[in-house]
This record gives C-alpha cells, structure tokens and sequence, in this order.
C-alpha cells in the first residue's frame, strides 16, 4: 500500500476543516504551504510544514 502525505487542518485550528492527502509528497507540502498563507495569513517553508504539520499515513 502507497503512503500519503496528509495535513488535517483542524488539529492545528479548531474553526478549519480543510484536510489534504496525496501520495505525492511535494504536491501535499504546495497545496499546504498556499492553504496556510492564503487561509490563515502564515508563511511556512517546505521544511516547516514536513516537521510541523505533515504526517505520512
């Protein structure tokens, strides 16, 4: 089975319901990186958001 890349918002803010999940990595972290920025006003690097706020599933 694939692994996938996932960002559930709603963890990190308790008002947002915006989930993403990709087996391509680098597509999870972009749509991540203009979710964060575009959503919630914070600029994250690639780095960050793989520490921070992705797990693989």
């Amino acid at each position: 089975m694939a692994k996938a890349h996932r960002l559930d918002c709603e963890k990190e803010a308790a008002d947002c319901r915006f989930v993403i999940q990709s087996e391509n990595e680098s597509e999870a972290v972009e749509l991540a990186r203009s979710h964060m920025k575009e959503v919630h006003g914070q600029d994250f690097t690639d780095d960050e958001l793989r520490a921070e706020y992705m797990e693989t599933v």
